[in-house]
């Protein structure tokens, strides 16, 4: 058994590991609460535009945008994956990998080719490691996103998908249900169709000024846009969540360990104090 000293030293160092995982987990709770409000924020938005391009992709305006046509082949897929910056965030990254692993490595033996666009330290890591094809990358997006700071590595993607060297993309993230749950989810981009659009709500035109070309290409780039941006707000979202309770997780066991190094230190103790109080008698019986 170890000695009392060894013990009292272990005790210490659980109790100052819990009070750093104590102070994350009200840093993770305070900032859940932020960006859930974000998230919040950012879906009137989506939903409106979301309703005008389902009306513009059943108009019949006279130029035809490449992001509402779909290809004939698809020889090429391209993927957003979102992930954290940060790790101590459970298997949040892990089940979004996993899920966006499997797809590809679905796709690959379908015959078709995978190119990557990695949003977040995690995901650009892991794709790097197993040698995806990773067109842009994205990091450092801090606790408050923000639309500027997305296009570029976004845009990337769509004039690969504009030029027809990629024929269709997905994102892949984290939706956020609730504090206790976060579901890895992969939607598909581009090419836009129905299922993702919805339906319009009765028979919709529009008359465009200047023209029909800058209006649609405008609205559909802030459509992708917005639909982007919120599989990031979701996806902090759900990891503040994962890390707040991840960190209670890692509190609740450091109080249990130092429970039971508690338990054993008293034992120590009074092992000792039992030798000792069995030394002093046995000395004085030997001298009487």
């Amino acid at each position: 058994m170890a000695g009392s000293k060894e013990i009292r030293a272990k005790i210490k160092s659980v109790e100052n590991t819990r009070k750093i995982t104590r102070a994350m987990e009200m840093v993770a709770a305070a900032k859940m609460r932020k960006a859930q409000e974000r998230m919040r924020a950012a879906r009137p938005y989506a939903e409106k535009i979301r309703a005008v391009a389902a009306h513009l992709s059943r108009a019949n305006p006279e130029y035809k945008h490449p992001f509402l046509v779909k290809r004939d082949s698809i020889k090429k897929v391209g993927v957003i994956i979102v992930t954290s910056d940060k790790g101590l965030c459970g298997g949040l990254n892990t089940n979004v990998l996993r899920l966006a692993i499997n797809r590809m490595k679905a796709w690959e033996a379908e015959g078709k080719a995978v190119a990557v666009c990695a949003i977040g330290n995690k995901g650009f890591g892991f794709m790097n490691r197993v040698g995806a094809e990773v067109k842009s990358h994205l990091a450092g997006l801090g606790d408050v996103p923000h639309v500027d700071s997305l296009i570029g590595a976004v845009k990337v993607m769509l004039d690969a998908y504009v030029a027809g060297e990629i024929d269709a993309i997905h994102i892949s993230y984290n939706h956020f249900v609730n504090t206790m749950k976060q579901e890895p989810c992969m939607e598909q981009l581009l090419p836009l169709t129905s299922d993702k659009l919805g339906e319009a709500k009765g028979n919709w035109d529009y008359i465009y000024e200047p023209d029909a070309k800058l209006i649609i290409d405008t609205l559909l780039l802030r459509y992708i846009e917005s639909l982007v941006y919120q599989g990031v707000v979701e996806n902090m979202a759900s990891e503040q969540s994962s890390r707040m309770v991840a960190m209670k997780a890692a509190s609740d066991n450091a109080k249990s360990v130092i429970a039971d190094l508690k338990l054993v230190y008293n034992k120590a103790r009074q092992a000792a104090i039992t030798r000792e109080i069995s030394e002093i008698c046995s000395g004085a019986a030997a001298v009487g």
